[in-house]
């Protein structure tokens, strides 16, 4: 533990996010939940090696799950949105199951300039059903109810990082931990080198376990059984 305790601290000097007392997250400390924030100077658009918040960029990533059919598009919108008093890009997420709507979600993004991590403002959801909207669980926002801004890619990678994507008490507390930076994966778009490996999991759903992969200049190419089909280079120029 505390080997693991040191690398963190090394982990966030570097990105320059020294770790910080939490007094709200304090029982759970294998998890970096409280960043430096204050010290960023933020931007709306750009890129560190994993995450692309560049308007006009878009992922699709398609799968099997339960028998069902799943498509998952990924669109880097030419809009923006300021939370909690950061201008954050918005980056739309559209799931069908076998081409029934079942989720949109608007989620906000923004770099900080001085390490080039990706930092996770908040999401608003739409959940459907046969077509009808039915409800917005796992909306957050940081700046209200207790919410704060989580660490969706940080800038400086380090295998065996643990951190909070997002903080938003009984509602999204999604983490990640850092499992291998060397992965080689075949998607139906292409086999990729260099692949980042991450493990989910959250304190709300103590079972859950997920894994997500990471091409470098492209970003997700494998969330659970979903594998990247194709993905545009299209950008805006405008914002």
């Amino acid at each position: 533990m505390k080997k693991l305790s040191r690398l963190l601290a090394v982990l966030l000097l570097l990105a320059g996010f020294p770790p910080q007392p939490s007094p709200v997250f304090a029982h759970n400390p294998d998890f970096t939940d409280s960043f430096m924030l204050n010290k960023c100077e933020f931007v709306s658009r750009g890129r560190n090696p994993y995450f692309v918040l560049e308007p006009g960029f878009k992922l699709v990533l398609q799968g099997e799950e339960d028998g069902e059919l799943v498509r998952l598009e990924i669109t880097v919108l030419n809009e923006t949105k300021t939370i909690a008093g950061v201008r954050t890009r918005v980056v739309e997420e559209m799931e069908t199951r076998d081409n029934q709507l079942v989720e949109v979600s608007r989620n906000y993004f923004a770099i900080c300039k001085q390490n080039n991590s990706v930092v996770y403002f908040g999401e608003d959801v739409d959940i459907y059903e046969d077509g009808v909207l039915v409800s917005h669980d796992g909306a957050w926002r940081a700046g209200k109810d207790d919410a704060r801004p989580g660490l969706i890619m940080p800038g400086v990678l380090l295998i065996g990082a643990r951190y909070f994507q997002e903080i938003a008490p009984d509602v999204a507390m999604d983490r990640a931990e850092i499992l291998s930076l060397s992965e080689v994966l075949e998607t139906p778009a292409g086999t990729f080198k260099h692949v980042l490996k991450t493990e989910e999991t959250t304190p709300l759903e103590p079972n859950s376990t997920g894994f997500k992969f990471y091409a470098p200049g492209i970003g997700l190419i494998q969330d659970g059984t979903l594998k990247l089909v194709w993905y545009s280079k299209f950008l805006f120029t405008d914002d």
